[in-house]
């Protein structure tokens, strides 16, 4: 198996101290967010009024190899067609098979539909993730984190999550992780859906946290 390459989630608090700054390092993202919503009819990525003790600081909140996002993907895709949640190894050529084979499946998911390097979450709720050209050009399909959510609780028991009660997620990372750098391993878990449960952990944990505080949840 070759190097595993490393992917960070960061929340980013959509608050006004933040989103309203001049500087503010999203603003680009936003404004392709917010066209996108609005194609939609959607409302508007939220901002909200500043509260004491969130501050306008972006922050990892998790961190996993892609490979280890795609077994999770795969997970999803069997679990959602019916068909049984087995293990592997490795990816081999039936995850590019399933996603073949339920294209339209697969485009309708936000776990499995977003680009892996990049792209948003936002605290949005709406069925489908969404596309035009100018988001698949630059990060990809935009997700919502609801339905991010929804769709892990509904594949968490085909890997041995309850999804009622499920474990403490992994430590964030404590600094950004270059594509060098090994991946975090969920050396912990002995489970055969080891690594498919490090990513639902971390992708659940940035969920919960999007919802609460009101973040956007970016990849890198």
């Amino acid at each position: 198996m070759g190097a595993r390459v490393a992917c960070d989630l960061w929340l980013v608090p959509l608050v006004d101290v933040l989103c309203h700054s001049p500087d503010n390092p999203f603003a680009e993202e936003i404004s392709a967010y917010d066209r996108a919503l609005a194609e939609a009819g959607l409302p508007a990525v939220p901002v909200f009024a500043y509260m004491p003790g969130l501050s306008g600081d972006v922050a990892p909140i998790a961190g996993f190899d892609y490979d280890a996002l795609h077994f999770l993907r795969r997970a999803y895709l069997l679990q959602i067609c019916g068909l049984e949640v087995t293990p592997v190894d490795e990816l081999g050529g039936d995850y590019e098979q399933l996603l073949e084979m339920f294209e339209a499946t697969a485009q309708q998911s936000h776990l499995v539909w977003h680009y892996d390097h990049a792209g948003a979450y936002v605290p949005v709720d709406f069925p489908v993730p969404l596309a035009n050209e100018e988001l698949l050009a630059g990060g990809g399909p935009l997700g919502s984190a609801q339905a991010l959510l929804r769709e892990l609780l509904f594949v968490a028991p085909s890997i041995g999550i309850d999804p009622a009660n499920p474990p403490l997620p992994p430590a964030p990372p404590t600094h950004p992780t270059s594509l060098e750098e090994p991946s975090p391993s969920p050396s912990y878990d002995t489970s055969p859906f080891a690594r498919e449960r490090h990513v639902w952990l971390g992708l659940h944990a940035a969920t919960t946290r999007s919802l609460a505080q009101g973040s956007m949840i970016i990849f890198s």
